[in-house]
């Protein structure tokens, strides 16, 4: 009987925490634009591929909720391959924390070629762009477990979709 009061309280204290966190940061308007750390960030990674002789575009950065369920509708509602499993308000690219790239051989083209070496030295364009954002604090779609997403590079800050929802922000994690 003891241990069960106990879990009853333990449940009562941690729902109310979540209450309050929720309320804390539930009155925040959804972002409208890369985060600054974010945007620095796509600015050197252009930088330094550029370094290495690697032309790269970003070719998506912060979308709207509105923008996001359209692109979900793909494959779904329309006749196109399935490019997200994320709904309107469930990607990074929501809350500004996230960048999609690809590679520019020439200028006005663009592709999405994970093998083309185009610096000519024996190492994937794709796979040096990936590093270089990795060093800069992006994580790659391409890790992704359930859905490889090897355009899509994003800062999260430690910072689940849940949390962005209510109204948590990265400037709430940084130091």
């Amino acid at each position: 009987m003891k241990v069960r009061i106990i879990f009853i309280l333990l449940l009562l204290v941690i729902l109310a925490y979540l209450f309050f966190q929720y309320q804390k940061y539930s009155n925040r308007p959804m972002p409208s634009s890369l985060h600054p750390l974010v945007e620095e960030a796509s600015d050197a990674l252009i930088d330094q591929a550029e370094q290495k002789g690697i032309s790269i575009i970003i070719t998506d950065g912060f979308r709207s909720i509105e923008e996001q369920n359209e692109i979900y509708q793909q494959g779904r509602e329309t006749d196109a391959e399935i490019v997200t499993y994320a709904k309107g308000g469930e990607s990074y690219h929501n809350y500004g924390l996230a960048i999609d790239f690809a590679l520019q051989p020439r200028q006005g083209e663009v592709i999405w070629d994970l093998e083309y070496d185009g610096n000519e030295n024996g190492e994937s364009d794709w796979v040096e762009v990936v590093d270089i954002a990795k060093s800069l604090g992006f994580s790659w779609g391409g890790d992704f477990a359930r859905f490889k997403d090897y355009p899509h590079l994003q800062m999260d800050f430690g910072l689940s979709i849940t949390e962005l929802k209510w109204g948590k922000r990265p400037e709430d994690v940084i130091d």
